[in-house]
């Protein structure tokens, strides 16, 4: 192994080195400073004489006297079943407190690619708890279901609430031993307050048994961000593939991790894109969505769900923007609800769950499930456009029609959706519920749901009595 000491350069988060032998892209670097730090990096870029080198602890401390090793591997993830209710930093060391972790491997945290033929479709229904998700927007296994936010919004709760009541009831009913439920947890740029509300979350209801907590604090270095969520992939896909579980990534905040990528590019002195955002920021962000999935002849699944605040609310902006592209639809957190005191303020009209379609039904969910949701969605947005309307001509200017979808819509933000953080409701009772609803509505308004469902789960009784008490 050599030694350099041939730095020229610093800049931001990189170091420069001259080298005269070919140096891989992504090799693992040790600095040693004068002051007899080791200091960890990753090659960023190798050309003829000169690296890159990004150093994960940030360059304070180095100069042109320190001392530069490249190991001749990449950054490797030490994966074991022990990681289970375990804590850890940004880079993957334990932070609880615990023994150091043996490995039974040791995986690459760029982790393998998915070959498409071997991909198996994901139609298997994972519960939430949560009825704006399980009822309308559903995940299912293997899928990457984004919670698009905002600053100041309560998606921690949300993630936390998921995250606690996430799981599989068609295997529990069977009383399958095969595939646990485990969930992962990467935080990039996270306060120290949101860290321990997370872990007191985690301790408190016992959910860390299952999980493994990634933790990179606001003040560790941005570049360790670029890191901690292929640290936490690399687990689930270890977990999945190798001991049979069915995973829950949950990433928090994306936004922050493409910073980091931003800072990184700048101190590159590459030609920005969008916003100031790198232009392979695309490209990037795929590389950690699509480890998402279910493989043919494997039990377990990796399911993702990123979480990003998208700044000034801009759903047009490039994180929120190339994230829609490459996931699989995504559960909007409104600002507008949330001032009303809805918990969790998910609004369901532009919130897409694009595989829902094939995870619910006979057999899977309940057979009128479908057309409960797409009821659902037809009538709020009919009671939505009519909250315009009424702020225009007034309520009175309205028929009778019209008024019984402005109640819709009310009830359905009250009742259906602000369940609050702490309930946990089984999709029968989800369903249910829907159908309370749709039950206020003549049937004759019921123009996407079967005949037959309407005679089975239609609750006549209530609606004579919504009718008696309107007249």
């Amino acid at each position: 192994m050599k030694e350099y000491e041939t730095i020229n350069e610093i800049s931001g988060p990189l170091v420069y080195a001259e080298v005269d032998e070919p140096i891989g892209y992504d090799e693992i670097v040790e600095i040693e400073t004068e002051d007899g730090r080791t200091l960890r990096g990753q090659v960023l870029e190798s050309s003829d004489g000169l690296v890159a080198i990004q150093v994960f602890e940030g360059t304070s401390g180095i100069d042109r006297n320190a001392s530069v090793r490249f190991l001749g591997e990449t950054l490797k993830m030490p994966v074991t079943e022990d990681l289970l209710g375990r804590v850890m930093d940004g880079t993957g060391q334990p932070i609880d407190g615990g023994p150091e972790i043996v490995p039974e491997s040791r995986e690459d945290i760029i982790g393998a690619a998915i070959n498409p033929y071997s991909r198996e479709y994901p139609e298997e229904f994972i519960q939430t708890g949560v009825s704006a998700i399980d009822g309308m927007n559903t995940l299912v296994r293997g899928q990457k279901l984004p919670i698009f936010s905002a600053s100041g919004l309560p998606h921690n709760d949300l993630a936390l609430q998921i995250a606690r009541q996430a799981s599989v009831p068609e295997e529990e009913e069977e009383g399958e031993e095969g595939s646990e439920f485990a969930v992962i947890f990467g935080a990039m740029g996270i306060t120290q307050e949101e860290a321990n509300e997370f872990m007191d979350d985690f301790e408190r209801t016992g959910a860390l048994e299952r999980s493994v907590v990634f933790a990179n604090l606001a003040d560790d270095p941005a570049v360790e961000r670029t890191v901690t969520p292929r640290l936490a992939l690399t687990t689930a896909e270890y977990l999945a593939f190798e001991k049979d579980y069915h995973v829950l990534v949950i990433l928090t905040d994306m936004t922050n991790y493409c910073e980091a990528l931003r800072e990184i590019g700048a101190a590159r002195e590459e030609v920005p894109g969008r916003r100031g955002y790198p232009g392979y920021m695309y490209t990037d962000l795929a590389t950690l969505y699509e480890r998402a999935g279910r493989i043919q002849g494997r039990e377990g699944s990796v399911t993702q769900i990123p979480i990003l605040t998208m700044p000034g609310d801009d759903d047009t902006h490039p994180i929120p923007d190339l994230t829609g592209y490459i996931t699989e639809g995504q559960i909007y957190v409104d600002r507008d609800l949330n001032s009303q005191g809805v918990q969790p303020p998910v609004n369901v009209l532009p919130s897409l769950s694009r595989l829902m379609d094939d995870g619910i039904g006979e057999g899977l969910t309940r057979e009128d499930h479908g057309d409960v949701a797409n009821q659902m969605y037809a009538a709020y947005a009919e009671g939505e456009n009519l909250r315009d309307l009424v702020n225009i001509v007034g309520r009175e200017a309205l028929s009778d029609r019209d008024n019984k979808y402005l109640d819709f819509a009310d009830d359905f933000e009250t009742d259906f959706i602000d369940q609050g953080f702490d309930t946990n409701r089984e999709l029968e009772d989800t369903l249910d519920l829907g159908w309370e609803l749709l039950s206020k509505l003549p049937k004759e308004e019921l123009n996407r749901i079967d005949e037959e469902f309407i005679e089975t789960y239609y609750v006549d009784d209530e609606g004579e009595e919504v009718e008696a008490t309107a007249d």
